[in-house]
């Protein structure tokens, strides 16, 4: 919100360290709930003042740098931060590149199409296509799991986007979908850049850099919206609220509480964040909201889900359940 090895901005956890902490699997799970308010966030920005999802996604980048700034201050890692800058700076940028493309295009996916589908496109298809990408790198032949689950992603995608069609809250829906199915691409990339230089550095170091970095591309784009007569700035203090809450609890606060839940549990647990992050964004979006898209498109969502927990079960112990599914940056 959303890797093949460790994700790029998730750290590596032994697995095996006991029995898993119920205070690590629920701040595990409260991180993915985090990643679930994102869309529905940007939904009503922009329903409120109309500010696109390039300045929204500046917003958030900007917010959660300056709270990651701070923590890497306060926690005295100044020098991890160098480390990262001077021995992994090619592959930190390219993760903030990465992650700023997925970010701005799924929120752009958010506005077009609605959250629920936005969201269950780009994080459904993103492990797929990382084991996809895997695959072709080493040579194997795809296990029977894996092909199961790329089937039902495939077809889940296909009945989302005929759902979201004929019952989508979006104005453009197949637009959405097509866009969240070019963010899931770049949520993949990140996941594969920064996949071994995860488990090389400090995962907060890497998070800022990467952070920073991508704030960096976004503030253009939020530019150029000024430029085209979108909103940039709002003296509304609902609206102010919501994008601190983007920067400060969906990203800092929500990797904060994966990386403390992971020292504590198996790995493999950061699975639930990625489970819980699409059906929060799901149920959000048609409680609050309203949005619907119908049997069809309900289907498709469930049979996308389903694609990951089938993905999990076939990852083999020694990459670890999380390699294809932990949380890349959101």
């Amino acid at each position: 919100m959303t890797a093949a090895p460790p994700p790029p901005l998730a750290p590596a956890t032994p697995a095996g360290r006991g029995a898993p902490s119920p205070l690590g699997l629920a701040q595990v799970v409260a991180a993915g709930v985090l990643w679930g308010t994102g869309g529905l966030a940007v939904h009503v920005v922009n329903d409120r003042v109309g500010m696109s999802a390039g300045t929204v996604s500046a917003y958030r980048m900007l917010l959660a740098t300056l709270v990651l700034v701070v923590a890497v201050l306060a926690l005295r890692q100044r020098g991890d931060v160098a480390h990262v800058l001077r021995h992994h700076r090619g592959r930190a940028i390219a993760v903030g590149v990465a992650t700023a493309a997925y970010q701005g295009l799924y929120f752009s996916a958010v506005l077009a199409a609605g959250v629920g589908v936005a969201t269950v496109v780009s994080l459904g298809l993103a492990p797929v296509m990382v084991t996809v990408v895997v695959c072709v790198r080493s040579r194997r032949t795809p296990r029977p799991g894996e092909v199961v689950a790329l089937v039902a992603a495939v077809a889940g995608l296909l009945l989302v986007s005929f759902g979201g069609a004929h019952g989508g809250s979006g104005p453009a829906p197949l637009l959405g979908v097509g866009l969240a199915v070019v963010a899931a691409v770049g949520y993949a990339a990140t996941t594969l850049v920064g996949a071994r230089v995860s488990r090389e550095v400090e995962p907060l170091a890497l998070t800022t850099v990467a952070t920073a970095v991508g704030a960096l591309v976004l503030v253009p784009w939020g530019a150029v919206e000024a430029l085209r007569g979108s909103p940039v700035v709002t003296d509304d203090p609902v609206t102010l609220l919501w994008l601190l809450w983007l920067g400060v609890a969906t990203m800092a606060l929500a990797y904060g509480l994966l990386y403390a839940g992971l020292r504590t549990t198996s790995s493999s647990t950061a699975t639930v964040a990625t489970l819980l992050e699409p059906v929060t964004a799901a149920l959000l979006a048609a409680v609050v909201v309203g949005e619907r898209i119908g049997l069809l498109g309900t289907v498709g969502g469930a049979l996308i889900l389903a694609a990951i927990l089938v993905q999990v079960r076939s990852s083999p112990a020694d990459e670890g359940p999380a390699a294809a599914q932990e949380p890349a940056a959101r």
